[in-house]
């Protein structure tokens, strides 16, 4: 299905220097705040002390809540509830971003505290039918399955009786959530997880795409780009798909588990599935985006990605094909309070645009927190960037402020 183009495609040209758009929607507390959580992160020493002093407070089970709540839970998280979080949604959508409000709260082994999650995950695409500024909804399959039976039926391994009945109440539960996003036409992205429970949700997440993404895409695969085999599933999928009759829905990553994946790999003597080179990713992930754009008629992407060059390709391949920058099938996505720079001059700039938005009580949404301090802290140059773009953004309020008070006095 082609879709029509608007023949005016006139926006403000896009650059990722515009500090003034970038930051426009902090206070100047909310500034100073994101400065001192940015100078952290960009001390690889102190954040791993940090982490430490967080897993044997969650361990030894220790009251943080007074400390993390008003610090980092307020710069990455939008709340403890979503009425907490709504807030931060419509600030979003003031500035043109959407909202992906993203229960963190994973890792659970209770049959309970699954039924828990998909009661709080329907609420979302309900609250996001009705609300323009959350455009779709998310769910992090470890919300509502054990790791353990993912694990055992990734590798086709045999059921005892009580694993039969837990993986047919995840299968019910997550037929539910996918129903209630066709019924209430709002996309549902999948998030990816370890290689090693990946299969069967590929698996699922297939059979749901297959059943409901007849018309549009409502159910959304991840691929993480950082596996060396997932270009090749993703061409296999659309192939799969058009053959098939059903359409594509993609959310694109570089990837979360890197050490994890590599140190698990070497432990029990198996090949990794990583890429050796960090080049080899990006390339990867390249190759996945010029893919889509190519199948752009059946296809619709979500560019997760904190990455300047592979933004700017995807908006470089979309002017290549003639495509609007509002185009319906693809969205740009970051994390809520990181690439700021990125996602507001993106908005600005006419393209569509959302943050993952993640919250949830806070010694819940902790292991989500330390993970994001892990892997930023482990990527060279990237917490150093944001660090001195928030600087020079403070500095240029500074003048700015300096410059008013000259012209009163």
């Amino acid at each position: 299905m082609d879709i029509p183009q608007s023949e005016n495609n006139e926006f403000p040209p896009l650059s990722f220097r515009d500090f003034s758009t970038s930051f426009a929607h902090l206070s100047d507390n909310e500034l100073r705040l994101s400065y001192w959580i940015f100078r952290m992160m960009n001390n690889e020493w102190l954040t791993t002390i940090l982490i430490k002093l967080a897993e044997l407070a969650l361990k030894w089970n220790l009251p943080i809540r007074w400390a993390v709540k008003p610090t980092i839970f307020r710069v990455f998280c939008g709340g403890e509830t979503i009425f907490e979080s709504l807030q931060a949604v419509e600030k979003l959508g003031v500035n043109q971003i959407g909202a992906i409000l993203d229960y963190s709260v994973e890792g659970q082994d209770k049959e309970i505290e699954f039924g828990k999650t998909e009661t709080e995950i329907v609420r979302i695409i309900q609250l996001a039918k009705e609300n323009k500024n959350i455009p779709v909804s998310c769910i992090k399959v470890s919300g509502i399955v054990s790791n353990s039976l993912l694990e055992k039926l990734s590798s086709k391994k045999h059921l005892n009786e009580s694993e039969k009945r837990e993986a047919a109440n995840w299968q019910l539960r997550f037929e539910r959530i996918c129903q209630a996003a066709f019924d209430n036409d709002v996309p549902l992205y999948v998030d990816a997880e370890e290689s090693w429970v990946q299969d069967a949700i590929d698996e699922l997440v297939e059979t749901m795409m297959a059943r409901y993404n007849k018309e549009r895409a409502i159910i959304f695969q991840t691929i993480q780009m950082f596996r060396h085999d997932r270009l090749e599933y993703y061409r296999k999928l659309i192939e799969r798909g058009r053959l098939e009759g059903f359409k594509i829905g993609m959310k694109i990553v570089r990837g979360a588990y890197l050490d994890k994946e590599n140190r698990r790999a070497k432990e029990m003597g198996y090949p990794t599935p990583i890429n050796p080179t960090k080049q080899a990713t990006d390339d990867f992930y390249n190759a996945a985006l010029a893919l889509s754009v190519d199948n752009i008629d059946w296809v619709e992407i979500c560019a997760g990605t904190h990455n300047e060059e592979s933004s700017m390709l995807l908006t470089e391949l979309m002017a290549q094909k003639g495509l609007q920058n509002n185009h319906p099938h693809i969205y740009f996505s970051q994390l809520y309070g990181m690439s700021d720079y990125m996602s507001f001059n993106l908005a600005a700039s006419g393209y569509n645009v959302s943050k993952y938005l993640p919250y949830g009580p806070v010694k819940a949404t902790l292991p989500y927190l330390m993970r994001r301090a892990k892997e930023n802290s482990a990527i060279s140059g990237h917490m150093g960037k944001e660090y001195t773009m928030i600087v020079n953004e403070r500095k240029r309020r500074r003048q700015e402020s300096f410059e008013v008070e000259e012209i009163k006095s």
